[in-house]
Formats: C-alpha cells, sequence, structure tokens
C-alpha cells in the first residue's frame, strides 16, 4: 500500500496534473480530492481527459479532508495558510503550491503582496521546494513550499553562476515567457482566444510578486543578495516556459567558466539537463525536464542563461511531488518523466 494522498484544488490544470502523476506513482495514491466551486461533480465532468472519471470531487476545506499521509495544495494565493497550518496540526505532510508560504519573513511578504501574512510566525517552518537548490532542507520535512514556475526557471538559470561568482549581483535581468496555462484555469477577458491568438503582451511590469521570491532564493543559497528586474510575458500557445537571465560578467570571466559552472552544478541532477544550443519549449513540455543553456555577450559584458521547463509539471506539479518524493525519502525521481512531447 501506498502513502494516502490528498489534492486540493483538483479541479485546476495543476490539480489535473498532479492526478495524473499521483495515480501513475509507486509510492503514492490519490485518497481525496478536493474542489471548492466543482465538490459534488465527478472528475469525468471536470477532467473528461483523466482516467477513473468517477471519482467524485469533495470540498477543499479542512473538515472535508480525511486522514491522509500527504497534501497537495493547489489553490489560489491567500487560499491554503489557514488550511495548510491545520492539515500540519493533524500531523499531515503537506506541499503548497500556493504562494502562502514561500517567502520567508514577514517583512519580504507584504512588501510582495501588499498585506501582513495572517501567520507569520510559521513563514520559517516550511522548506522552499527547489530541489536543485535546497534538497538538504526537503529530506524528511513536514511543510514545503513549491516554487513558482517563474522563480523555477530564473533560479536554475541564475543560482550557479551568482554562486560561482561569475556574475554581477546587481543588474540582473530575467525576461520569462510563459504559455497561458500559467494563468490558471479561469476565465478572463485578457484570457481569450481572441485577444492572445497571434499577439505576445508583457504584464506587471516592475510589480511581479515573483521578483521578491526570485531575489529571496538567490540569497539563501549563494549568501549574495542580489538586484533583479523581472518582466513575465504572456505567449500564444498553451504550456511551456522559456526564461532568459542575463547578467554582468565579473572580471576574468568567459564561456568556459559558465559552462564548467553549469556542467559541476547539474551533473547529477535527474531533471536538469545543460544543452549546448538554446532550448526549445516544445522539447520539455509532458516533462518534469529543465533545459539550461549559457552563452557571453561580449560586446555587452554580460552572462545569458535560457532555461525551459514545462511550467505545468517543472513548474508546478511534477517538482511538487518530486519535493514530496524527498519528503517520505524515497527515490526522488519516482512517478516523473524527463521526456517530453513532439510535435
Amino acid at each position: 500500500m501506498g502513502h494516502d494522498v490528498a489534492i486540493l484544488g483538483a479541479s485546476g490544470y495543476v490539480g489535473a496534473e498532479l492526478i495524473k502523476l499521483i495515480d501513475s506513482h509507486p509510492s503514492f495514491e490519490v485518497g481525496y480530492l478536493g474542489a471548492h466551486s466543482k465538490a459534488g461533480s465527478r472528475l469525468n465532468e471536470v477532467h473528461p481527459h483523466l482516467d477513473e472519471g468517477g471519482r467524485m470531487l469533495g470540498g477543499s476545506e479542512l473538515g472535508a479532508v480525511p486522514d491522509v499521509d500527504l497534501a497537495f495544495l493547489a489553490l489560489p494565493h491567500g487560499a491554503s495558510w489557514e488550511i495548510g497550518e491545520g492539515l500540519n496540526r493533524r500531523g499531515t505532510k503537506v506541499v503548497d503550491l500556493g504562494s502562502d508560504y514561500r517567502l520567508d519573513t514577514a517583512a519580504r511578504y507584504e512588501s510582495a503582496y501588499g498585506s501582513p501574512h495572517p501567520l507569520p510566525e510559521m513563514l520559517a517552518s516550511w522548506a522552499y521546494g527547489l530541489p536543485e537548490l535546497f534538497r538538504p532542507s526537503l529530506v524528511g520535512a513536514d511543510l514545503v513550499a513549491s516554487p513558482g514556475c517563474y522563480p523555477t526557471a530564473a533560479l536554475l538559470g541564475l543560482d550557479p553562476l551568482l554562486r560561482r561568482g561569475l556574475v554581477e549581483p546587481t543588474q540582473i535581468v530575467v525576461d520569462a515567457l510563459s504559455g497561458v496555462s500559467g494563468a490558471g484555469r479561469k476565465t478572463s477577458d485578457s484570457l481569450m482566444y481572441s485577444v492572445i491568438d497571434e499577439s505576445v503582451a508583457a504584464y506587471a511590469i516592475a510589480s511581479h510578486r515573483h521578483r521578491p521570491e526570485i531575489e529571496m532564493a538567490l540569497e539563501s543559497s549563494s549568501g549574495i543578495g542580489p538586484i533583479v528586474s523581472f518582466t513575465p510575458h504572456l505567449v500564444p500557445m498553451q504550456r511551456g516556459l522559456l526564461s532568459t537571465c542575463s547578467a554582468p560578467l565579473t572580471d576574468g570571466t568567459g564561456l568556459d567558466d559558465l559552462r564548467q559552472a553549469m556542467s559541476d552544478a547539474y551533473a547529477r541532477e535527474p531533471f536538469v539537463e545543460v544543452s549546448d544550443r538554446p532550448p526549445h519549449t516544445r522539447w520539455v513540455v509532458g516533462s518534469n525536464k529543465a533545459i539550461v543553456h549559457v552563452a557571453v555577450d561580449e560586446h555587452a559584458g554580460r552572462a545569458i542563461a535560457v532555461v525551459a521547463i514545462d511550467n505545468l509539471i517543472k513548474g508546478a506539479a511534477g517538482q511538487a511531488v518530486q519535493a514530496a518524493n524527498l519528503m517520505f525519502d524515497i527515490d526522488e525521481a519516482a512517478g516523473l518523466s524527463t521526456t517530453g512531447g513532439m510535435p
């Protein structure tokens, strides 16, 4: 028998990916599916593409969740802090895929979200769930805050360079492009097909909430407090995320140094591939793989790191399962794939 798992937010895109991954996982099995607005529906009414579609969706409130070993919270911002703490008091391990516990201090949270955190004393109890950077804190952990999709790609591209002292910590620029599924399963005029098709748009310019998360994680990993300019873009594709990160080179640093840093950082990582050519998002869609490429802009004296991930898997559900594997001290790669889908 495997560990019983609850998935809250099961009606969303990330929830669907979690169901697929847990259904095929050798050590986890779905024990409960919660979906606030879709409670009382059958799974195949919400996700017709999933197997065992007759399963019922329950509520997402704490009292509706049975005793399970692990809970994934794929809930909107502000919806997981209370239930996460309630499950913790029960002794349930929790992976929060939302943003309620990602930031490490009350001051940083309030700066990012514009309001005080409801449980600031709990922030330090949640491990930041990017295995490639913070694996030791995830092994055996009870509470994990899974990173956002944009920070995941940016951190994988920047951390090895910053930690080695190959780039300056100021004037770091991250330009990232994401498919429409990154906005979640919601209805909005800005997400209508007639609006997004044949169009690319920047949004939340100089104000996106993932910028403080990127800076926090880089500082936690490298010990250096960076300054990051982050601009996200919505592109007309269903899924996939491409992040182009650049930073000023330190004196004497060349392309071979960048390549060596990436090779050393990810040589033993099951889900990161260092490539000698810039990746396409199609190469990773459907997988938990990140592909990283580095280059040097000699004219500007800057390092460039390009990272491609599937925003719904390595950027969300797959990474959460990867962290959960570590929480239960089982094979980190269990239930996850590095094979993408083409065309």
